[in-house]
């Protein structure tokens, strides 16, 4: 289990590549985060993506986009303003 500061970071290095962020990296913050006592639901998966709820936030992450691995800056945009929501993540 990763610790609170290193989760931090991570959201920060994300922050610093938002055009080159894969659904995974996201996914994983948001599971990391449960581990730490945060209210996590379920991911709901979609034709299109996943949707996310983390505490009373939720931010959806648009997985199709054919030929990429990587998810559009806007939706690293909304994970992100979840994190300055939560107080994970300073702009």
């Amino acid at each position: 289990m990763a610790t609170l500061e290193k989760i931090k970071e991570r959201i920060s290095q994300i922050a610093k590549h938002r055009k080159n962020t894969t659904a995974f990296e996201i996914e994983s913050v948001v599971n990391q985060l449960g581990e730490h006592g945060l209210e996590v639901r379920e991911p709901r998966r979609t034709r299109h993506g996943v949707l996310y709820g983390v505490g009373p936030l939720r931010f959806m992450v648009c997985t199709h986009n054919p030929g990429s691995k990587q998810v559009k800056a806007c939706y690293v945009d909304d994970f992100l303003n979840a994190m300055v929501e939560l107080g994970l993540y300073e702009e």
